[in-house]
């Protein structure tokens, strides 16, 4: 498997929130962070997803915006 994109973190499924057409995962980090995912129904079957799966969080962005009160 290999990606254009620098940020590939391994992780497990912890969570799977079904909505009405998107599904909103949520993934374990190997270092206890989280990483939470919208993805369509059709996409979370064919991906076979499921608690505690491995899977992989691929991010690429064009930029990255950083807030404060």
């Amino acid at each position: 498997m290999k990606f254009s994109a620098r940020n590939v973190l391994e992780g497990k499924v912890k969570d799977i929130k079904e909505g009405p057409v998107n599904v909103e995962v949520v993934v374990e980090l190997t270092g206890g962070q989280e990483v939470v995912s919208v993805i369509t129904k059709g996409s979370c079957d064919n991906l076979a997803l499921e608690k505690g799966k491995k899977v992989y969080t691929i991010m690429k962005a064009s930029s990255i915006i950083v807030a404060v009160d």
